[in-house]
């Protein structure tokens, strides 16, 4: 039987890796998609202003057609540009637009959107479009998820820019180790953050993550953080090293897709799930999320 489950894991596993490469070569989900403030077919779109030149972006969770946490994701699509040292394309309040004006499109309400401002040496063109999500199962919250370690380090970790090369390059090995999520691991040995989450380790009632300048500071992390000084949770910053991964009692990653989300194994470590304090966190996020799609609307 156990061996029956461990090819029903790899086959999702499998499945989702598929599923991202097919994401890669059809950027595009959906119907339509806008360039520049306009409407087109997806059957138009071009992959080459995503991937090719400097491409800045955000993902978004989309909730019944409402974005969650627009506004933040915005404040850093902002700070992105300023890192890189990048003029706006457009403005925030007609990306906004463009979102609305794109949901109507779409019957799919709970996806994931995209946004990216391309900059090449000829042009620079702004995109908003529907990326198909992959979210977890309501078995991978209740049973974890297993991770892999992945050496490498972003070189600007806070800017949210497109790596093609790297991002393959992870993809590839989490299909080969079965994993759901790489573990990024520095040069000095020790963990920062994960190839598309932040990651936060559990001894305790105490939390460590890594420094806020060693990674992206994801939008799920920041209130993660919120909720923790809110209830008096500790919270280290360090980045943990390889060696001391057995000292915890859990881990567990936060982002876009996974919200918040345990993992119950990394390599060959097992850790303890559905634990109280992962689970409570989870809920108080849920309750942040949807306030912040009230502010949303009220906007309107």
């Amino acid at each position: 039987m156990r061996i029956y489950a461990d090819l029903l894991a790899d086959s999702r596993i499998v499945c989702i890796f598929v599923s991202k490469m097919h994401q890669i070569m059809n950027e595009c989900y959906g119907k339509k998609f806008i360039l520049n403030g306009e409407l087109n077919p997806c059957d138009n779109f071009d992959n080459s202003l995503v991937y090719e030149g400097d491409s800045i972006y955000e993902v978004i969770r989309m909730i019944k057609g409402s974005p969650v946490f627009f506004h933040d994701h915005m404040e850093r699509l902002e700070l992105s540009m300023k890192i890189r040292q990048k003029a706006p394309i457009t403005k925030i309040s007609d990306l906004r637009k463009d979102i609305i004006n794109l949901v109507k499109t779409e019957k799919r309400k709970d996806i994931n959107l995209k946004i990216v401002f391309n900059y090449n040496q000829v042009s620079a063109n702004y995109l908003v479009y529907f990326v198909e999500p992959i979210y977890p199962s309501e078995e991978q919250y209740r049973k974890g998820v297993r991770g892999i370690l992945f050496y490498a380090e972003r070189k600007d970790p806070e800017s949210k820019v497109i790596n093609h090369k790297l991002r393959s390059s992870i993809y590839h090995k989490l299909i080969l180790e079965s994993g759901y999520e790489a573990l990024l691991v520095n040069e000095e040995d020790k963990i920062t953050e994960g190839s598309r989450s932040n990651i936060f380790f559990v001894k305790g009632d105490t939390l460590t993550t890594a420094p806020d300048d060693k990674v992206l500071n994801g939008i799920t992390r920041k209130y993660i953080l919120d909720i923790c000084h809110d209830n008096n949770i500790k919270v280290n910053f360090m980045c943990v090293p390889v060696g001391s991964i057995r000292d915890y009692d859990a881990v567990f990653m936060t982002g876009t897709s996974p919200m918040v989300l345990q993992f119950y194994c990394i390599g060959d470590i097992c850790f303890s799930v559905r634990k109280e304090l992962i689970e409570n966190l989870r809920k108080l996020y849920i309750e942040k999320a949807e306030e912040s799609i009230k502010r949303f609307m009220a906007d309107k």
